[in-house]
C-alpha cells in the first residue's frame, strides 16, 4: 500500500488531521515516509544540494568556529552534538581538520542523533570510530561544548494558520478520492505563540507555525550545561517572516531539484520544508537560559572564519575554487546562522564578525 493511500485510510477513519499530523506522514512515516526511505535525497541523484556535499571547505570552517569556542571554554573536554547529520560529510570535514590541531583534537567528543536510519548507516560507513550516536538529546545531559544543526529544523513537521476572524488551522480531509484543505479554530499554543512573540496577522494572512523548533531549543536548553548552540537554516526574524509579501506563506517542495508548492503530491517522494523563525528560537531559548551570541547570514560567517583561507587547498578538478566561491557566498546570503551560549564568557567569535541585528 502506497503512503497516499495509508494517509488517506486514517483521515476516513478518523477524520481530518492537522497540517501537522499530515507533513509528519509524509516525511517520517516508516519505511515510506521522505526522510525514512532508502531512496537517495541529497546530491546530484537526489532532490537538493547541501554546502557540505559540494566540497570540504564548509566543514574546515565550521572546526575553526568549534576550535575557537573551545579555547574560550578552557580548553577542557568539549563535545559535539550534530543534529540530522545526513550523509556525514559535514561530521568527517569537520574531524578532519580538527586534527590539525592535536590538542583540540583529543579533546574532542563528537556525537550525532540521527532520525533516519538509512542516513545512519552511510555515516557509520564513512565515520571514524571515535564518533558516537545516540537516539534522544537528553542521553547528552549535563555536557559541555556545542550543539550543531545543518538544514534541520526547516524541516520540521509545522502547523498552518490563517488569520480570518480567530486564527483558525489547516486541517487535511479527504473528498471524492482527493486532498482537501479544511479550517478549524486553532489550538491555544497556537494562539500563544504569536502573542508571545507580539506578533499580530493581519485579516487572510497565511503562514506557518514551527511548535516543534520551541520544544527543540527548549531541550537543548536543559541539556546543555556550558556551551553554545549554531543552528544553520533557510530563516528570517519575525519582522520579515510576517511581512505583508509572506501572507501566503513560507512552504516549498523540493523533488528532483524541481521546485513545487503542492504538499499533495509526490506523497513521501519530495522534501516539504518552510523558512524558520529565528527570533522564535533566540526568545524561547532566553526564556530557558540561552544567551544570544549573534546572528548572521553564512556568507558573513564563512567570511569572518576566513574562507578565503581556505580556497588555496582546493583542487580545481574536484571543484573549481570560483564556482565554490560563488555557491558558498551565493548560498550564503539565503542561508542564516544562530550562535546562542549558556554558561559561557561573551566573547566575540570570529564567524559573528559580521554580524547582523535579530528581532
Amino acid at each position: 500500500m502506497s503512503l497516499e493511500e495509508i494517509i488517506k485510510q486514517k483521515i476516513q477513519a478518523t477524520g481530518a488531521m492537522r497540517f501537522r499530523d499530515y507533513m509528519e506522514m509524509c516525511l517520517y512515516y516508516p519505511g515510506l515516509g521522505y526522510y525514512h526511505s532508502p531512496v537517495t535525497t541529497i546530491g546530484k541523484d537526489g532532490d537538493y544540494y547541501t554546502t557540505p556535499y559540494l566540497s570540504s571547505v564548509f566543514g574546515q570552517l565550521i572546526a575553526r568556529q568549534l576550535e575557537e569556542m573551545w579555547t574560550v571554554m578552557g580548553k577542557s573536554s568539549f563535545t559535539v552534538v550534530e543534529f540530522g547529520a545526513g550523509n556525514g560529510l559535514l561530521c568527517r570535514d569537520i574531524l578532519e581538520s580538527a586534527k590539525k590541531n592535536s590538542e583540540f583534537f583529543k579533546k574532542l567528543n563528537y556525537c550525532i542523533i540521527e532520525k533516519n536510519p538509512f542516513f545512519e548507516q552511510q555515516q557509520r560507513n564513512i565515520l571514524p570510530a571515535n564518533v558516537s550516536w545516540a537516539r534522544d538529546i537528553f542521553e547528552m545531559k549535563g555536557m559541555a561544548g556545542c550543539i550543531l544543526s545543518n538544514e534541520l529544523v526547516d524541516n520540521f513537521s509545522i502547523h498552518q494558520v490563517i488569520m480570518q476572524n480567530e486564527l483558525m488551522e489547516v486541517f487535511v480531509d479527504v473528498e471524492n478520492g482527493c486532498f482537501k484543505e479544511i479550517l478549524k479554530p486553532a489550538h491555544p499554543s497556537l494562539v500563544n505563540y504569536f502573542n508571545e512573540l507580539n506578533i499580530t496577522l493581519p485579516p487572510g494572512f497565511r503562514t506557518e507555525v514551527n511548535l516543534e523548533a520551541v520544544d527543540w531549543i527548549k531541550s537543548i536548553a536543559s541539556v546543555l550545561k556550558k556551551g553554545y548552540v549554531i543552528t544553520i537554516d533557510y530563516g528570517y526574524p519575525s519582522t520579515e517572516l510576517y511581512s505583508d509579501y509572506r501572507r501566503t506563506g513560507n512552504l516549498v517542495c523540493y523533488h528532483r531539484h524541481q521546485v513545487n508548492f503542492s504538499p499533495y503530491v509526490y506523497i513521501g517522494m519530495q522534501d516539504i520544508t518552510t523558512h524558520i523563525n529565528f527570533s522564535a528560537l533566540h526568545h524561547w531559548g532566553l526564556k530557558n537560559g540561552l544567551c544570544l551570541s549573534g546572528y548572521t547570514n553564512q556568507a558573513q560567517f564563512l567570511l569572518g572564519l576566513g574562507m578565503s583561507d581556505c580556497f588555496r587547498s582546493v583542487s580545481p578538478t574536484s571543484c573549481h575554487p570560483g564556482f565554490l566561491k560563488s555557491w558558498l557566498l551565493g548560498l550564503g546570503k539565503k542561508m542564516k546562522i544562530l550562535i546562542q551560549q549558556k554558561n559561557t564568557a561573551h566573547r566575540g567569535l570570529s564567524g559573528l564578525l559580521f554580524s547582523e541585528r535579530l528581532i
